[in-house]
């Protein structure tokens, strides 16, 4: 795996951790929790930054796909793991659905 795409795991894996985050600060509340607000912040920008890192070398339309899909099927795993959110049949079948895409995008980005 070249140097770019494990830039883009880490930055999709990142933004799993920011998007929970985004709950466990309760939106930023710097008051009452600012030991989550801070993690999520720095996890918002190291995952950006990782992204930016990656989109040289890759096409934006597949690094942005990835990272998003690795973000939203994350959170949403992360979600019903430890947040207490519906595990559904059908939940599961397009999460599965959504993961062929992410890994189908990296194998048709070609030597990228």
């Amino acid at each position: 795996m070249s140097t770019a795409w494990m830039y883009l795991v880490v930055a999709g894996l990142l933004e799993v951790g920011w998007a929970l985050g985004l709950k466990w600060s309760d939106g930023f509340d710097v008051r009452n929790k600012p030991t989550a607000t801070l993690l999520t912040v720095v996890a918002l920008l190291a995952s950006f930054v990782l992204l930016a890192q990656a989109s040289k070398s890759l096409p934006i339309g597949t690094a942005y796909a990835v990272w998003t899909g690795i973000g939203a099927a994350g959170a949403a795993i992360g979600g019903m793991l430890l947040l207490g959110e519906p595990v559904a049949p059908l939940r599961v079948v397009f999460l599965t659905m959504l993961v062929v895409a992410i890994v189908g995008l990296k194998f048709s980005a070609g030597n990228a």
